[in-house]
């Protein structure tokens, strides 16, 4: 137990290092014309320096946010603001989606056309109308992946509600606090573990593992080379599956900070009391007496 104490403290105290020499020495990192700057990207990217530097920042802004709450008010509005731009923009996605379902109908049924030549600005690409029905399942996708903590700010996710509705107001934020820290964010970042080198598997070779050392990756990098993921479930079929792994990750990180946010929103409401509750919450409304519907869809 000891011995666990004593590395975890040393990984904390080592995680400030970290954050200041990666900002420091940006070009051992960033400079992807650099194939080991590029797996050191990759290794650090899923690796345990990369939590402690992220707790670390988190401590940080916990302890100033208790310290000065309008600290903390200014990260959650920051935090939900970007899950609310997020979601309204990809939500358009929705309509594009049966624009483009309505096109591959009246074509392949009506036109009885192969192929589809996309060219908006004079320069695009053909591909046959099966590859834009299955690209569907792409935008499919972006909608689940990147409107989740939209979703979850506007209050439109489904609860399983046993004991919520009837316990006092604080104690509905112990249990928000708890649910953030414990469920929200371990299944979020075990979740990143798998997804970050599971994406990067699909877009180099040689493939990269979450059990390699960073000596081997650096050694990896003299073979280094993009292979990005081409392949279709059909003949001619959607060959971008690499996207989905991309979302993924993205979908990940997007919940990291919603239940960061959440988190702070919770103390916040509960320190404050009742009063606070929902304060300079950003949600959607559907008009004057639509109350009733808010928040079921």
């Amino acid at each position: 137990m000891l011995d666990a104490l004593i590395w975890v403290a040393q990984n904390l105290a080592l995680g400030f290092y970290n954050i200041l020499y990666a900002l420091s020495h940006p070009g051992l990192w960033a400079d992807w014309s650099d194939n080991q700057a590029l797996m050191r990207f990759i290794y650090y990217g899923g690796s345990s320096e990369l939590f402690f530097a992220m707790f670390d920042i988190f401590l940080v802004l916990t302890i100033v946010g208790i310290w000065r709450p309008a600290v903390m008010w200014g990260c959650v509005r920051g935090l939900e603001t970007f899950a609310n731009t997020v979601g309204r923009t990809v939500a358009w996605v929705g309509l594009l989606m049966v624009l483009q379902q309505v096109l591959v109908v009246f074509l392949q049924s009506v036109f009885r056309l192969g192929n589809l030549t996309f060219a908006p600005f004079g320069m695009g690409f053909t591909e046959s109308v099966g590859w834009f029905s299955e690209e569907l399942k792409l935008y499919n996708a972006m909608i689940v992946a990147l409107c989740v903590t939209y979703t979850f700010v506007q209050g439109g996710h489904v609860r399983v509600d046993l004991i919520y509705s009837p316990i006092r107001f604080r104690a509905k934020k112990v249990v928000d606090m708890f649910g953030s820290l414990f469920f929200m964010l371990p299944s979020a970042i075990l979740t990143w573990l798998y997804a970050w080198f599971f994406m990067w598997r699909h877009l180099l070779t040689p493939k990269v593992s979450a059990s390699d050392k960073l000596d081997l990756m650096l050694r990896k990098a003299t073979l280094l080379r993009w292979n990005v993921e081409t392949i279709g479930f059909s003949p001619n079929g959607f060959n971008g599956y690499f996207l989905f792994k991309i979302l993924i990750v993205a979908f990940t990180a997007l919940v990291m900070l919603q239940a960061v946010a959440f988190f702070y929103r919770s103390l916040l409401e509960f320190r404050e009391g009742e009063a606070s509750a929902n304060k300079y919450l950003d949600r959607d409304t559907l008009g004057a007496g639509e109350e009733a519907y808010e928040g079921t869809h």
